[in-house]
């Protein structure tokens, strides 16, 4: 069934109230006071320049900084995600959220932090937890561009690209000025709690300061009706900031940031005794296997725009990350193994833009270089040492290197036909001196490289004068060559798997065509897109049929050819001065080759873990003098029962079967209590729903009061 029949009930009822209060109005009724909807937002990632979102010829999605601090304020920044048309947030613990985006995660989504890629040569297939290491309240707004990107922002942007565009000073004036900043928000069924400090300062128009930390601490989830509380699911996250921002006159500007995060006592629990069974899935068997993760970015970017030249802007940024992770496991046996990475990563990326008789350019180059260490310690029951591995979970002693060169050129052919193309020239460098060979058990080293050329082409069209409906499409190639993961791991996959190197796989092609519409009136917007995305020589899992340690072997091969495609609808109407109502739905489905047995023959199955059929509705009022708004949402998601035998065979996080379907209702509302003090409070999940995103392996939270608070002065 796609949902319960209370569900269905519910979410009924609340469509025919929408549909009645939504009557149009009489003549003599008021104007909304402010007529901007969220299509007018401008945006930097879809073009890598700046430009509304409604006549970018992609669809756009922008989550703001009112989401982060005094809407729905968002435990972590995947979560901020949920919602959106087309992205699905899986989250393997607590501490972990890997968007689904089109159907691919992991290392086939790109991340850019302030337009630094995040990304590095040792994220993994699958969910991974990176994202996660993002500070939601540093976060100004989140960009969200679905489709390959590889053209703008090179290998792995093939599901999509997500720009976290981080704060930075305000409030400038005429001498000195500087205020505080404290915000606060608690959770009862997360047990949680957040605290942020932070001071911004200004001098004249060209100096400013923001300097913040965070401390958050997430207590143990309590689960929705008959699930009760996940053991070990808790974890803690403290983090810290710096951005400066100084003016070098009218049109230049130097900024200078760092930012540091730590996850600690991390927990995956659904490997362990401690993990819960829900709906017929396995527990685990290990006593423990925890994780604590550390990353920090500091980069230095010289920028400058409105030239008036023949180079109208540029940005010239250098960059440094560094990401440490560390996990510790104890098996059933008592025996135990520590083992973990770290990774330094140097990059540069010059940017210009240039008007032309032929279009306004955009092009530059960028390079990123990953420096990687590997370890893994093995331990007998009395805690003394076993043994010394080759590798860690990734080759050690490792670099690898990605250069890019790109051009982008946006046409007016008339005053509504706007034509985008654009080409890359791609390479990448992988080298491993000390990895362990899966069929010796000896030492082997890995030097691999490959080169390509992508293109793209787009087009944007006004239906009318008034630009009212933008009509859009396009055909995208992705790219993505093989990281140091997929060459080298030597780590757990998913249940019962363990998986060894892999030093043949070749580079991933993706050709991704898409049509669509944009609307925008007064009182109403809308965009919606199809999709469909060829998919070429796709790294996929192999099992190997050998057992290591109890685990099955299996290793990577070139054999995912098939595809993925799906419709995206959004739409918000404001039907009353204070009243506005709006839904989005997303459909896909999508098939790959694999292997699904150690013998050497294809089958064609579901692509894994893709995402339901799912919606949301909702309703907000608004104060006329904006001092309170009310909101509410219902979500509603299908059975997730399109399984790949890799999904049946993850017993630990998918119920035999498949995820079965949920109905959420939450709502919010929010009080600007007077100038500087803004309060906001949450009762989500208020049906108790017992649930989890597909794939995941934990529960989502039962009925969850929440309460923020922020306070400037």
């Amino acid at each position: 069934m796609f949902i319960r029949s209370w569900a269905g009930r519910s979410l009924a009822a609340l469509c025919a109230w929408v549909v009645w209060m939504a009557l149009p109005l009489p003549a003599s009724a008021a104007e909304p006071p402010d007529r901007r909807t969220w299509l007018d937002e401008v945006v930097t990632t879809a073009h890598r320049s700046t430009g509304p979102a409604f006549s970018s010829p992609y669809i756009v999605n922008v989550v703001d900084l009112a989401s982060f601090t005094t809407n729905r304020q968002p435990r972590t920044m995947t979560k901020a995600l949920e919602g959106v048309p087309g992205i699905m947030v899986q989250k393997t613990g607590h501490a972990q959220g890997s968007p689904y985006i089109r159907g691919f995660t992991g290392f086939r989504n790109v991340l850019l932090v302030d337009g630094v890629r995040f990304n590095n040569s040792v994220f993994r297939d699958g969910p991974n937890q990176y994202w996660n290491l993002i500070d939601p309240y540093t976060i100004e707004r989140l960009e969200v561009v679905k489709g390959p990107s590889s053209i703008l922002y090179g290998s792995d942007a093939v599901g999509g690209a997500v720009n976290a565009i981080l704060r930075q000073p305000d409030d400038y004036g005429d001498g000195f000025q500087w205020s505080r900043q404290f915000f606060t928000r608690v959770s009862t069924a997360e047990r949680s709690y957040a605290l942020r400090g932070e001071v911004n300062a200004t001098y004249e128009g060209w100096l400013g300061l923001l300097v913040g930390g965070t401390w958050r601490d997430y207590g143990d989830v309590t689960g929705g009706r008959f699930v009760g509380k996940q053991e070990w699911t808790g974890y803690q996250a403290p983090s810290g900031d710096l951005k400066s921002m100084i003016g070098l006159g009218q049109h230049t500007t130097l900024t200078i940031a760092h930012y540091r995060t730590r996850q600690n006592d991390a927990w995956r629990t659904h490997k362990t005794v401690k993990g819960v069974s829900w709906r017929g899935t396995t527990v685990g068997s290990e006593a423990k296997r925890v994780l604590d993760q550390d990353w920090s970015l500091t980069y230095v970017r010289l920028a400058a725009e409105d030239l008036g030249g023949l180079l109208d802007g540029y940005q010239v940024t250098l960059s440094f990350q560094e990401m440490d992770e560390r996990r510790y496991r104890v098996k059933s046996n008592s025996t135990s193994d520590r083992q973990g990475f770290d990774v330094d990563t140097y990059g540069i990326d010059a940017q210009f833009e240039s008007p032309s008789p032929i279009g306004d350019w955009t092009y530059g180059v960028e390079y990123y270089h990953d420096d990687v260490s590997s370890f893994a310690n093995k331990y007998n029951a009395d805690g003394s040492l076993k043994s010394r591995e080759i590798q860690g979970p990734i080759g050690d002693n490792s670099t690898y290197d990605l250069l890019g060169v790109y051009a982008q050129d946006e046409l007016a052919i008339t005053d509504r036909l706007t034509v985008t193309l654009g080409g890359r020239y791609a390479y990448a460098h992988a080298k491993s001196e000390a990895v362990k060979d899966p069929t010796t058990g000896g030492r082997m080293s890995v030097n691999e490289h490959w080169d390509t050329v992508i293109g793209s082409g787009r087009v944007s069209y006004f239906v009318d004068e008034n630009e009212h409906i933008n009509l859009f499409g396009g055909v995208s190639q992705g790219y993505r060559a093989p990281n140091l993961s997929d060459l080298t791991r030597l780590d757990t996959a998913r249940t019962n798997e363990i998986e060894t190197a892999s030093p043949n796989v070749q580079p991933e092609y993706f050709l991704t065509y898409e049509v669509g519409a944009k609307a925008k009136y007064d009182n109403v917007a809308a965009q919606a897109a199809y999709f469909i995305t060829d998919i070429k020589d796709m790294i996929v899992r192999t099992p190997t049929g050998s057992i290591i340690g109890g685990d099955n072997e299996v290793t990577k091969k070139n054999a995912g050819d098939g595809y993925v495609h799906g419709v995206e609808l959004e739409a918000r109407y404001r039907f009353r001065p204070q009243w506005t109502t709006f839904g989005n739905f997303t459909w896909m489905y999508g098939e790959v080759s694999t292997y699904p047995t150690s013998a050497p023959v294809t089958a064609t199955e579901p692509l894994d873990r893709i995402m339901p059929p799912t919606g949301q509705i909702g309703l907000r009022w608004d104060h006329p003098d904006e001092r309170f708004w009310l909101e509410t949402v219902c979500t509603i998601a299908g059975d997730a029962d399109q399984l790949s035998t890799r999904d049946k065979s993850d017993t630990q996080r998918i119920p035999p079967g498949g995820t079965p379907g949920y109905f959420t209702f939450d709502l919010r509302g929010g009080w600007r209590i007077r100038d500087g003090i803004e309060a906001w409070a949450g009762l989500e999940n208020l049906t108790n729903t017992a649930y989890r995103i597909h794939g995941s392996g934990v529960n989502e939270p039962g009925i969850n009061f929440i309460f923020g608070l922020k306070w400037k002065f």
